[in-house]
């Protein structure tokens, strides 16, 4: 969320922002929050003069009291008495644009780096870099459910039963593949300095639209029926509600957080290969970091956060390319954001496994992160996030690219770093 007052001066930048998010039915949103806040300006000027008039009159009122000067007492009262109530009204008022307002501000998107490429959507995103040889086989790679039928990983015929359609159940190798990568990524982040946390997995309404646009709460969150609270998404908004309504010492930052949850999604879609399986899913496990930082330093962790991803699916032999996100691919709150993609040699493309994004102070701003500098001056904070891994797309990234025929059965190989996990096996075999 914006500034009010940096909207009222800049409206046509504004307006030329949302132009380059190709959102221009957002465009009257502009002039609309200026109305309002200047109206709101207005009220409250007004209202205190009312309330400070109120406050003489009372005086003068108490003074013709003493004096014995009864009617004009009288007289003093009648015009407090009226004045009450057009305050009464400017206060109602006041509420009122207040609530229009927020409503408004929280619409119009975030302002977006000068870096960003500007397109109309995911299809003019930009490949910034490549990592790694597309793996390339002699046989045909079976679809992800079909590996992990093979060595008995998979049951989603029996979740449809229990849950319905998207969910499943990971069975014995495939199982433990799916908490060996968990575990990995989790000690890898702690190795670059990040606290490892377990947080809550429901959150009060006023963190979810705190760190996140009203279009993507209502395409993803599960409401708790009968109370404020939502099943999460990601991690990643639970860890940013962490810091709702907090001053922290600027001697402290950056905060480098890597959290583990399960994550809850109603969106489930059927648009494709990529979208069968486990691809898109209901409930699915995830590692994830988010950084807390004073603003001249969030571009320079926005690149480390998208290298550590590229390190860490390169140190399982996957290869990877990011991909920097187009203006119009951009969710409103982002200022900048990378896809880190893992090539599918089942499909012969690459696909989407992580997504690292700068929000500059949108978030700080709608949930009162705040930082207290050397000089004691408070400032909105900056906040980013990144998957670390989310083991289904994880997992089918995994097989695809480490999977061999061998004596007509398949193997999956299991490289260096996750051995110590898979309690030192070095490959998982065909049942």
């Amino acid at each position: 969320m914006l500034d009010i007052k940096f909207v009222c001066d800049n409206p046509e930048l504004v307006k030329e922002n949302i132009r380059k998010k190709f959102k221009d039915a957002k465009l009257p949103l502009v002039d609309e929050a200026v109305e309002l806040y200047t109206r709101k300006c207005a009220a409250n000027t007004r209202a205190n003069e009312l309330r400070a008039n109120r406050n003489k009159i009372s005086k003068e009122i108490g003074m013709l009291m003493g004096k014995g000067l009864r009617d004009e007492a009288e007289e003093k009262k009648k015009l407090v008495g009226e004045q009450a109530k057009e305050l009464a009204t400017l206060e109602t008022e006041e509420t009122e644009i207040e609530a229009r307002l927020k409503e408004v501000m929280m619409k119009i998107p975030n302002i977006i780096d000068d870096s960003v490429p500007i397109g109309k959507d995911d299809s003019e995103n930009v490949e910034v870099q490549c990592f790694g040889e597309k793996t390339v086989v002699d046989f045909e790679i079976p679809y992800h459910t079909d590996i992990m039928a093979k060595f008995n990983g998979i049951d989603k015929e029996a979740a449809g039963r229990v849950a319905g359609e998207g969910f499943y159940y990971l069975m014995g190798d495939i199982a433990r593949l799916h908490s060996a990568v968990t575990a990995y990524a989790r000690d890898f982040m702690i190795d670059k300095g990040f606290t490892y946390c377990i947080p809550p997995f429901m959150i009060r309404s006023n963190v979810v639209t705190g760190v996140m646009s009203f279009e993507e709460m209502d395409a993803m969150m599960y409401k708790i029926e009968g109370e404020d609270l939502y099943l999460i998404g990601t991690s990643e908004h639970s860890m940013i509600g962490k810091y709702i309504d907090t001053i922290t010492d600027e001697k402290t930052l950056p905060h480098t957080l890597t959290s583990y949850s399960p994550c809850f999604r109603k969106e489930k879609g059927a648009h494709g290969i990529e979208e069968r399986g486990i691809y898109r899913i209901h409930q699915f496990e995830k590692q994830e970091m988010i950084v807390i930082c004073k603003p001249e330093e969030s571009m320079e962790w926005f690149h480390k956060m998208w290298s550590y991803s590229v390190e860490l699916f390169r140190s399982m032999d996957i290869p990877v390319r990011t991909l920097e996100c187009c203006s119009g691919d951009l969710a409103d709150l982002k200022v900048k954001s990378y896809d880190v993609e893992a090539w599918s040699p089942k499909q012969g493309k690459y696909f989407e496994v992580c997504s690292c994004s700068n929000l500059g102070d949108a978030q700080a701003r709608r949930l009162g992160i705040r930082v207290k500098g050397a000089d004691g001056k408070k400032y909105l904070a900056h906040t980013l996030n990144n998957t670390v891994v989310a083991p289904p797309r994880m997992l089918i990234a995994f097989l695809e690219n480490n999977l061999e025929v061998r004596d007509g059965k398949f193997v999956v190989r299991i490289p260096k770093a996750l051995q110590p996990y898979m309690g030192g096996k070095t490959e998982i075999v065909e049942k």
